[in-house]
């Protein structure tokens, strides 16, 4: 009986869920208006016994605030329709009870008792310690400030009428320069094309042509454009609309690693020795005879080398990965057979206690500090603690997918983080499209960027449309040069360039391209 009940009370708490939230409001603006009827029906006397006990039963509390239980209702039901298409705040039911029981002290102010036992406890002690016209005061204030939380109401000074009169906003001032700017020049293009169609001189007629064209040019230039949701700013319209200039050879100074974090714990691997005798003695059993060789020791797993005897295959001790995995009691564990460059097996178990492989450390190895190749991005290290690095030129389309909590976002942090250590402003520029708005918005402040991190899927449409003719006009280039890609155009093209300006006696930081 007690899971039927429950069943039930799931089953309704799942209708009210899945119903939409507009419904929700539209019922509830139903219910507050069936308030509105039935107190009024009430005060007439024809909502029956029942109402006319309710009836005297509120009087008594509230005295002629009764009437405000009507109004209330239905204001709050018009203020539920309003925002139907949002969510009903709960300031907005905080709003209304403040507007009833300020109302109810403002009639126990004008009418002594008029408010019922609930405005008398309300103005009362006000009354005692404000007196009656500050105590109508504050009320009133309250009731004001209630109305604008249940509409929301948003005014200014320049929303009255009397202040309109006196001073005009700055868009009507705008609006009415621009008008009177507009009808004296387009009387003035009027006049000079009249000019230039009379019976006068060729030479004139000329000039007159060319100073209303002129002047016709300079109003369509001031006319305000149409706003356009897909519009970039001025200034991302501005890097849209031609070429990037890039400086050659310009110095640049790293920021110092200090600002990242170093490898931070020690591995914890276990006995490596009874490890090793637990591999040996469970390959045993499955008559695969093996000689233990080199243990590697890595940030996350420990790496136990094998040598198979003679004419096993490895396709068996492959096989043998979940009974590998119950006998070490861990999971899980990858066997790598063979070891590249090894005629070894190695078996990888995850140590029981990792190490956070830190950047700072990776981006002060040699491998990446000695590399003159501008795109070179960290990757992280391997089962011997050896740093690993990738040039991104290599893979220009690349795809970062996995599980949640698998690390994508970690990976993306990574790589932008290794191409702004190694190139200026002004040699590397982003465009980052993050439609989230969670991953990528942090970057909004670097100077790398080509544009503001893009979070419009509207927008980021025109980057990509402005990146592809970006391509096609360096693909030409490459074209006309006869090169194959920018390695090559900077050995063939811009280092000659740059040695010529060198030898002229020319500023390389002036060269651009």
């Amino acid at each position: 009986m007690a899971k039927k009940k429950n069943s039930d009370s799931l089953e309704k708490a799942k209708f009210w869920k899945d119903m939409p939230e507009e419904t929700t409001q539209a019922i509830l603006a139903i219910f507050t208006f069936l308030v509105t009827l039935l107190s009024l029906l009430a005060a007439f006397g024809k909502a029956g016994p029942i109402g006319d006990y309710g009836y005297a039963m509120l009087v008594h509390m509230f005295g002629w605030g009764y009437f405000l239980i009507p109004i209330i209702a239905t204001l709050v039901g018009i203020a539920l329709l309003q925002g139907i298409e949002k969510r009903f705040k709960l300031s907005k039911s905080i709003g209304a009870l403040v507007l009833f029981l300020s109302g109810l002290g403002l009639i126990h102010i004008a009418y002594y008792n008029g408010g019922g036992i609930i405005g008398r406890w309300i103005a009362g002690p006000l009354i005692k310690i404000m007196d009656v016209w500050a105590s109508g005061i504050i009320l009133g204030a309250l009731v004001i400030v209630s109305i604008f939380i249940l509409f929301e109401v948003k005014i200014t000074l320049e929303d009255l009428m009397f202040w309109k009169g006196w001073k005009k906003t700055p868009q009507e001032a705008g609006q009415k320069k621009a008008a009177g700017i507009g009808a004296s020049e387009e009387a003035f293009v009027q006049q000079a094309m009249a000019k230039a169609n009379s019976g006068i001189s060729a030479l004139e007629q000329e000039a007159a042509a060319k100073a209303a064209a002129e002047q016709k040019r300079k109003l369509e230039e001031k006319r305000p454009a149409k706003a356009n949701p897909l519009a970039f700013t001025e200034d991302e319209e501005k890097t849209f609309a031609s070429p990037i200039v890039v400086p050659l050879m310009k110095p640049f100074t790293a920021p110092p690693l200090s600002l990242l974090e170093k490898d931070k714990g020690k591995p914890e691997t276990g006995d490596i020795k009874a490890n090793a005798n637990i591999i040996k003695r469970t390959l045993q059993n499955f008559n695969i005879t093996v000689e233990m060789d080199e243990i590697s020791i890595g940030p996350s797993v420990t790496r136990y080398a094998l040598k198979p005897a003679e004419g096993v295959k490895l396709a068996r001790i492959v096989g043998l990965n979940n009974d590998l995995s119950l006998a070490l009691a861990a999971h899980p564990i990858r066997i790598e057979a063979p070891i590249p460059g090894k005629s070894l097996v190695g078996i990888e178990v995850p140590n029981t206690a990792k190490t956070m492989v830190g950047l700072a450390t990776l981006l002060a190895a040699a491998d990446y500090q000695d590399s003159d190749k501008p795109l070179l991005v960290s990757l992280g290290k391997d089962i011997t603690g050896r740093a690993h690095f990738a040039n991104l030129a290599k893979a220009p389309h690349v795809l970062i997918a996995g599980a949640t909590g698998s690390g994508k976002s970690v990976t993306i942090h990574t790589l932008v983080t290794s191409l702004l250590y190694r190139n200026s402003p002004e040699n590397l520029k982003f465009i980052m499209i993050d439609p989230k708005r969670v991953e990528l918005t942090l970057y909004n402040k670097i100077p790398h960027l080509l544009t503001p991190v893009i979070t419009d899927p509207k927008k980021a449409i025109l980057a990509l449309k402005w990146a592809g003719k970006e391509m096609s006009r360096r693909y030409d280039i490459l074209e006309q040069s006869s090169v194959r890609d920018i390695d090559s155009y900077h050995k063939t093209v811009l280092a000659p360039a740059v040695a010529a300006w060198k030898k002229a006696g020319a500023k390389t930081d002036d060269a651009t391209v």
